[in-house]
């Protein structure tokens, strides 16, 4: 009967505090507060400290990567290899001199210059057959069309990176964010329990237990302010570091992001849109061209030639042609190489077709699973992780609750709360590899 009634006096004022905080705190409330993490740009920002929203950071990174603009400089080289291609070869100028008494000084007169001595002065030009500039020229342009499609692949992995980085700051915000709250919460609870301290109402055990754990919150707000610069300096550095200030912070909400697009929708777009497939199928145009090149190359060409030749008082005009008779040497070698190269470049094209098909569907299914996850936490994890804190800490401050109850309240929400940020930040991360995996951040 003593223990039952024990109980009772114990157990029934932590049920009028639930009811009290249930009353106090309806579920909507609650919800609206836990399912949502703290937007980055909502912590205290300097004065004049420069914003930069997501789409920005893209943008500036497009701009002023170095790599990326290092990586484009190959498409000016190309460009300019396709001026070196479409020339044609230069005329050469001859000149000669015949029957020069260099070993009998004195014949060396003008008159002797005049009448037995030869000039021959001419022109010979290279004829090239077989279309051969005309096959350089389209071989050049299908090779810059490669690399130009190989930077887009490398502005659609730095967009990838830009926004993973971006998440990390976001997440390094919201969990400093957090932690403050928590410390700042805690250190409420510390100071209430040195005034119960005082009052005789708990020992010192129970004092020295509090302050321990408030070194925890402490160290929480450390590594989030250091996970906030380091993410905010990996940010600048590709973003182009002197175009951004060094006081920068990012703007942006750090809430969750719905999806409706299919797999299938998603694997057609990605067909369409992923550059490093164009590469691949722009590869195998490139490979017929540099086949298309080495034919003609098989082909002999005609040097042709005019001699003005002056001798005594005769002035004559003669003509000259020559050609390789490709009797054994017609670039055999190189032809059947570049035919081994189409089946090459064929080849490497089915493989980018398979491997971008397999990209979306691991990026998608890791959405999915990533998505689930969230959905758990937003579905009532995060309302009852409050409700109990509020429930512990409010009994525990009226002396209906033992100190271990309440730390370990602490503990649980702190933990919840924290699982739930690096789970939004999963998602969104795994949102943006599903839009590099389509190639494009505009998703079906």
């Amino acid at each position: 009967m003593r223990s039952t009634t024990l109980r009772f006096f114990i157990f029934a004022p932590l049920c009028l505090i639930a009811g009290s905080l249930t009353a106090q705190n309806p579920p909507a409330q609650s919800s609206a507060q836990g399912n949502q993490a703290p937007a980055a740009n909502q912590l205290a920002q300097k004065p004049g400290a420069q914003l930069i929203a997501l789409d920005q950071a893209i943008q500036l990174a497009i701009e002023h990567n170095h790599n990326l603009l290092a990586a484009r400089t190959t498409i000016q080289e190309n460009e300019a290899e396709e001026i070196t291609a479409n020339l044609r070869p230069d005329p050469v100028l001859l000149g000669d001199t015949q029957f020069l008494p260099i070993f009998q000084p004195s014949s060396f007169t003008a008159d002797y210059l005049d009448n037995t001595a030869q000039f021959d002065l001419g022109v010979s030009y290279l004829f090239e057959r077989g279309k051969k500039r005309q096959n350089r020229l389209q071989a050049a342009k299908d090779q810059t069309a490669v690399t130009r499609w190989q930077v887009g692949d490398n502005e659609r992995t730095l967009k990838f990176s830009v926004a993973t980085d971006f998440i990390n700051v976001e997440l390094a915000e919201s969990t400093l964010e957090l932690a403050n709250q928590d410390l700042k919460s805690f250190q409420n609870s510390v100071d209430i329990t040195e005034e119960r301290y005082k009052a005789g109402a708990i020992g010192l055990d129970d004092l020295l237990k509090m302050k321990l754990q408030l070194l925890q919150f402490q160290t929480d707000v450390t590594q989030a302010k250091l996970a906030r610069l380091q993410g905010l300096s990996d940010l600048r550095q590709l973003l182009g570091y002197e175009q951004v200030s060094a006081d920068y912070d990012v703007a942006g909400s750090f809430d969750y992001q719905p999806l409706k697009g299919g797999l299938e929708d998603m694997q057609a777009a990605a067909l369409h849109n992923r550059p490093d497939l164009q590469a691949a199928q722009q590869g195998v145009a490139a490979a017929h061209s540099a086949f298309n090149l080495q034919k003609a190359i098989g082909k002999r060409d005609v040097t042709g030639q005019i001699n003005y030749t002056h001798l005594g008082y005769l002035n004559e005009i003669s003509l000259f042609g020559s050609m390789q008779l490709p009797i054994f040497d017609r670039n055999q070698g190189e032809i059947k190489r570049a035919g081994f190269a189409i089946t090459q470049a064929q080849e490497q094209q089915l493989y980018a077709n398979g491997q971008v098909l397999t990209d979306v569907r691991d990026a998608y299914e890791g959405w999915r699973a990533n998505d689930e996850v969230v959905g758990l936490y937003r579905s009532g994890y995060l309302d009852e992780a409050q409700q109990s804190l509020d429930i512990t800490d409010y009994a525990y401050k009226h002396g209906a609750a033992s100190l271990l109850d309440f730390l370990d309240a602490e503990r649980t929400f702190r933990a919840t709360q924290l699982a739930y940020r690096q789970t939004l930040a999963s998602y969104l991360q795994a949102l943006e590899q599903l839009r590099e995996a389509v190639g494009t951040r505009s998703l079906p």
